[in-house]
């Protein structure tokens, strides 16, 4: 057993470093992949130069891939403020450490008038002041479909931007959530939740970040866990990410 210790609000907790929760949803070439806002699929191709083929399964020597994909878009992917200011802000300039304590929840979306919301009230039940400093919503239901599912034109959950806002005033530095997206597929480019978020554009959180695109199966409980991010060191407002958890146990005194 490889152990952490971690100290929060006055409590001690461990976590073995030997039992990862990867929360992330793997990139896979083509359809059966999960995609949103009409991003053009994952492709995976070998080099072709000559006689040379990146491709061991069709005659190369070694397997040499050109990859395209959309961070976006393409699965789970973690993102700063750059995703939406119109100055450059790169995730890997901002998010410079990796640990985080972190809370899961499940929240059933409200069904209204062809949406699926999630409220403020929602939030204030399962969320107190300077409680974590990252969260990760589950939304019910919850099945391996989200590993695969095609959001465009569905109209996804999304968060109310009152709710997020009281995400911030709770001290939430980290973001992370199994919707393609924390604001409205459509709502005419306000990106109302992006923004209460960030504090965008009068008090930027640049070091914060929204994580969208995770699957958190059912057999991982609601609770505390030590939280990792890993992102690719990609100068770009997003990167391809894998979030993985390490449940929290709190020591006796």
């Amino acid at each position: 057993m490889i152990k952490a210790t971690i100290t929060k609000n006055d409590k001690t907790y461990t976590a073995d470093l030997m039992q990862p929760l990867d929360i992330s949803i793997p990139l896979r070439e083509g359809f059966e992949n999960v995609n949103c806002f009409y991003a053009p699929p994952v492709q995976i191709e070998p080099v072709i130069f000559g006689d040379f083929v990146g491709s061991t399964q069709k005659g190369g020597s070694l397997n040499f891939k050109n990859v395209r994909l959309n961070p976006h878009g393409n699965g789970t992917h973690t993102e700063c403020v750059g995703h939406i200011a119109k100055e450059v802000y790169n995730l890997p300039d901002y998010l410079k450490t990796f640990h985080f304590f972190s809370k899961l929840v499940t929240i059933i979306p409200i069904a209204e008038e062809g949406d699926r919301i999630i409220y403020k009230y929602q939030i204030e039940e399962i969320l107190s002041p300077n409680e974590t400093d990252a969260l990760i919503i589950r939304t019910f239901p919850n099945d391996d479909l989200k590993m695969q599912m095609n959001h465009s034109g569905a109209n996804p959950t999304y968060i109310h931007h009152e709710a997020m806002a009281y995400i911030v005033e709770c001290g939430v530095e980290h973001l992370l959530v199994d919707l393609p997206s924390v604001d409205r597929e459509e709502d005419g480019g306000k990106l109302l939740s992006h923004k209460a978020f960030w504090k965008f554009p009068d008090d930027i959180r640049k070091k914060s970040t929204i994580t969208e695109l995770i699957y958190a199966p059912n057999l991982i409980k609601d609770g505390f866990f030590l939280l990792n991010i890993q992102i690719t060191a990609l100068e770009l407002d997003a990167s391809p990410s894998k979030p993985i958890l390490y449940r929290l146990m709190e020591e006796e005194i």
